[in-house]
Parts: structure tokens; C-alpha cells; sequence
């Protein structure tokens, strides 16, 4: 079965770093668009980056040039490299892919920032 999961979160200083992985299992990869979305309290799930099988990279306003969505499909894994993190990042991230038709999600992993 398809399968996405996230690991990478946690909590992290204004201006830091952190990598998100996305491990996925059960469809066919490397022909498959993954997005990262992200959700924080209280407000809509929201698109923050999106890499097409192709490599065509999509970001959000609100994070362009401090976001950096990359895979890797010998490993079947995706990753969101996030640099100068800012309080308003604070959220529970989900990797997505749509899969003949049904979209996917990994079960999120929580990023926090704050001093």
C-alpha cells in the first residue's frame, strides 16, 4: 500500500535549520510529484514546495529562498531543507502525493520555532 512518512521536526531557534525526510513506499516514485504542505493551528493546510518527476520545483511566496525541496529516487525519499526558520513556520508538515487519482498523506512531523 502506499505509504508516506515524515521524520525530521522538532523545535528550533528563530533564524535556524532543519531537514525534513519523506520515506515512500508502494507506488511508483520516481514518475510521481511530491509536495510538502504544512497546517499550524487553527488555520488551512497549505502548499509549501512541490518537485515534479522531473525536477521542477515549486515554492510558496513565503518561503522562497529559504526552502529547498530536493529527492533522491534510488532511496525513494524526499526532503525539505528549511534554513532561517521564522516563528510564522511553526506547523505540522505533511508530505502528499497524488497516486492514480488519490491523494496521500504521511502522518506529519511537527516543526516548531521559538526562541
Amino acid at each position: 500500500q502506499v505509504q508516506l512518512v515524515e521524520s525530521g521536526g522538532g523545535l528550533v531557534h528563530p533564524g535556524g535549520s532543519l531537514r525534513l525526510s519523506c520515506a515512500a513506499s508502494g507506488f511508483s516514485f520516481s514518475t510521481s510529484t511530491i509536495d510538502w504542505y504544512r497546517q499550524a493551528a487553527g488555520k488551512e493546510r497549505d502548499m509549501v514546495a512541490a518537485i515534479s518527476n522531473s525536477r521542477r520545483t515549486y515554492y510558496a511566496d513565503s518561503v522562497k529562498g529559504r526552502f529547498t525541496i530536493s529527492r533522491d529516487n534510488d532511496k525513494n525519499m524526499a526532503y525539505l531543507q528549511m534554513n532561517n526558520l521564522k516563528p510564522e513556520d511553526t506547523a505540522v508538515y505533511y508530505c502528499h502525493s497524488v497516486v492514480l487519482g488519490r491523494d496521500y498523506w504521511g502522518q506529519g512531523t511537527q516543526v516548531t520555532v521559538s526562541s
